[in-house]
């Protein structure tokens, strides 16, 4: 009977580690895939900035709107 008590506890305990593994690795890709897409918005931010600098460089600040 402990026998076969110790061989459950030892297959959970298996089964446990295993799925932690995975979850790891799951997490560990999440979070290569969150720093990406950080990347990706910090660049998107800087290029919409840019544009917005060189569009506010072209026209001048009181300059009527061409449909007035």
């Amino acid at each position: 009977m402990i026998e076969k008590r110790l061989v459950n506890i030892e297959a959970k305990i298996t089964f446990q580690e295993d799925l932690i593994e995975e979850l790891n690795k799951t997490v560990y890709q999440q979070q290569q895939k969150l720093d990406r897409l950080e990347a990706i918005c910090e660049s998107l931010t800087k290029h919409i900035q840019s544009l917005a600098e060189a569009r506010n460089e072209g026209m001048p600040a009181n300059e009527r709107p061409p449909h007035y």
